[in-house]
C-alpha cells in the first residue's frame, strides 16, 4: 500500500496544472487519507507542496529536493493518520503536521551534507582564547556540541551569516524580516552561546 501512495503522490507532482480551489475541511482531509480517497489526497497534496518547496529552495534546497521531502513527509503524515498517531488540535493542525515533517526533514538533511558546519562558526565566532590568543580544544569542542542546541532559527542565521557569508539583507529576506530585525536576531543568538560559556567558565565574555 505505501508503494502504491508513492506512486500517486509522485505523479500527482507532475499534474499541478489540474489543482482545483475547492477546499476541503480537516475531517475531510483526515477522513480521505484514511480511506485513500484519490482526489481528496491529490488535492491535499498539491495545496501544500507549494509552501515545503519555497522553504527548502530558500534554505539551499532545489525543487527536485522538495519533491523528495515533501513525498517521504506525506507518508510519514499518512502513516500517522492511518495508526491514528495524529490527534488534530486545531481546524489546520493537518496542514502544520505536514509542514513540520518535511521542514525537519530538510534540516536533518542539511545537518548530514554539512557536518562541517559547526567547525566554520566556530572559527569565525572567536567567543573565547587562552592566553596566547588562542582558542582551546575544549572551547572548540563546546562550540561544536552547543551549537547542537540552538533553536533552528539561530542555527540558520547563524549557517547564513558565518558560513554562506551572506548579508543582513539576505538574511532578513529569506525570514521575512527586517534588516534590523535579522542583525538583533543574529546578536541574540551569538548571546545564548555567550551566556553559556560564562555560566560553563564562571567569567565573562569580553
Amino acid at each position: 500500500m505505501v508503494k502504491s501512495i508513492l506512486l500517486y503522490i509522485s505523479v500527482s507532482l507532475f499534474v499541478m496544472q489540474d489543482y482545483t480551489f475547492k477546499k476541503y475541511t480537516q475531517e475531510e482531509i483526515l477522513s480521505g487519507i484514511k480511506n485513500n480517497d484519490s482526489g481528496i489526497i491529490k488535492w491535499f497534496y498539491q495545496s501544500q507542496f507549494k509552501k515545503v518547496e519555497n522553504f527548502i529552495i530558500n534554505n539551499n534546497g532545489s525543487s527536485d529536493d522538495a519533491k523528495d521531502i515533501f513525498q517521504e513527509a506525506f507518508v510519514v503524515l499518512w502513516k500517522n493518520v492511518k495508526m491514528e498517531k495524529f490527534v488534530p488540535e486545531n481546524g489546520t493542525a493537518v496542514a502544520g503536521y505536514l509542514y513540520q515533517i518535511a521542514k525537519n526533514k530538510w534540516l536533518d538533511n542539511l545537518r548530514d551534507s554539512k557536518k562541517n558546519t559547526n567547525v566554520e562558526i566556530h572559527t569565525n565566532l572567536h567567543l573565547a582564547t587562552d592566553e596566547n590568543g588562542t582558542e582551546s580544544e575544549e572551547y572548540h569542542q563546546w562550540v561544536v556540541e552547543e551549537f547542537k542546541n540552538l533553536g533552528d532559527t539561530c542555527k540558520e542565521v547563524l549557517k547564513r551569516f558565518y558560513f554562506q557569508k551572506e548579508n543582513m539583507e539576505q538574511i532578513a529576506s529569506v525570514f521575512g524580516w527586517t534588516s534590523a530585525t535579522a542583525r538583533n536576531n543574529k546578536y541574540r543568538c551569538i548571546q545564548q552561546l555567550k551566556e553559556k560559556w560564562k555560566i560553563k567558565t564562571k567569567k565573562s565574555i569580553e
